[in-house]
């Protein structure tokens, strides 16, 4: 017999594969062990609306697995909403022992589900990898607490600091394995954000191409509406958002509807739009996490509004000398008024080095 970590570490891995197809839900995985610890059926959510994990993998057993245990990494539900409570075909499938991952956040459920089993006499254990499987679906976690979604601030810069030559050239200070972790990353984000001074100097695709993925809704902060139209996030697919103030000019908001893209008026703060009901107006449609990938200034205005939940930073053994800083914050007069973070993790890039800090 194996260990209930190896069978949860399986259905996380199972969890993953639903990655850009099932948000605003999270991503769940199942296994069903038989009583002499073979995996006889597997499943996950694959798309929001259809089946969830649970009910995909009793499934194949046509709802009859007396006596064997199921390890999922979120608590079943059990309500209605697109589909059936799952603790009913747990029942139903006479499951006799349920190892959960973590219990689900949404008020819906939060421990009901548990309770729910353990009333009809099935075994449950809770909070095997834990916070594994926390990790895996925090936007999840962040969204249904606050219908914002988990920010994540990413950039690559050198040894001294520098995101760019003054020149504006930045192609590439990272190595490979880095770029290719980068496209990773918004693969498994929702959406990706930058500011208008990157969309007109780099020109990016915000597209998932190193790597197998479904492209994130790419995101814009205009204020002024000021970039020209042959930009490459203006062209569909995939979608693109572009966030700008009130003020904005009628005719350039009609000019990019007409071209597929989804124009958002937000209020102004000074010479910033106002981050917060950005975040707001991403909740309702859905986003729940978010990858902010810059410029400078932009990422000041995160990290000053402390709108932030995750900054990872890659930094490349290069020097740049005089260039453009990472972050387009007021110079700090005392070490003592600098932004203190906490490196929660890092980990080798190739060359490289990868830092991630966490609020919490």
């Amino acid at each position: 017999m194996r260990s209930d970590e190896y069978y949860m570490w399986r259905a996380l891995s199972l969890a993953k594969k639903g990655q850009g197809l099932v948000s605003p839900n999270p991503m769940v995985g199942v296994v069903v062990v038989s009583p002499d610890g073979k995996i006889i059926a597997e499943g996950y959510h694959k798309k929001f609306g259809d089946l969830h994990a649970e009910r995909v993998a009793l499934e194949k057993l046509n709802y009859s697995a007396s006596g064997c245990t199921l390890y999922v990494n979120l608590e079943p539900c059990c309500h209605y909403g697109k589909t059936p409570p799952c603790v009913e075909a747990i029942v139903e499938a006479e499951i006799k022992r349920v190892v959960v991952g973590v219990l689900d956040p949404n008020p819906l459920v939060s421990g009901r589900g548990v309770e729910f089993l353990r009333s009809r006499n099935i075994e449950v254990k809770v909070g095997v990898l834990e916070d594994v499987c926390r990790r895996l679906n925090r936007g999840f976690f962040k969204w249904i607490k606050t219908k914002r979604p988990y920010v994540i601030l990413k950039w690559a810069e050198s040894m001294d600091g520098k995101i760019a030559t003054e020149s504006g050239d930045s192609k590439w200070i990272s190595c490979p394995v880095s770029l290719r972790y980068a496209h990773k990353l918004r693969a498994f984000c929702d959406a990706v954000l930058v500011g208008s001074s990157t969309v007109l100097k780099d020109d990016p695709q915000l597209t998932v191409r190193r790597v197998n993925g479904v492209n994130p809704l790419r995101v814009v902060l205009d204020a002024k509406l000021s970039l020209p139209l042959d930009r490459q996030v203006f062209k569909v697919p995939p979608s693109t958002v572009v966030f700008t103030s009130r003020e904005a000019d009628v005719s350039k908001v009609r000019a990019l509807e007409e071209r597929g893209v989804r124009v958002e008026r937000v209020s102004r703060l000074g010479d910033f739009l106002d981050l917060e009901e950005v975040l707001v107006r991403l909740g309702d449609m859905g986003v729940t996490s978010l990858l902010v990938e810059g410029g400078a200034k932009v990422h000041g205005s995160f990290i000053r509004e402390g709108l932030w939940d995750e900054i990872q930073v890659v930094v490349a053994p290069k020097i740049v000398g005089s260039g453009i800083s990472a972050v387009g914050l007021p110079i700090a007069e005392k070490i003592s008024d600098a932004v203190s973070l906490k490196v929660c993790f890092f980990r080798r890039l190739g060359d490289d080095f990868l830092f991630l800090s966490c609020r919490d």
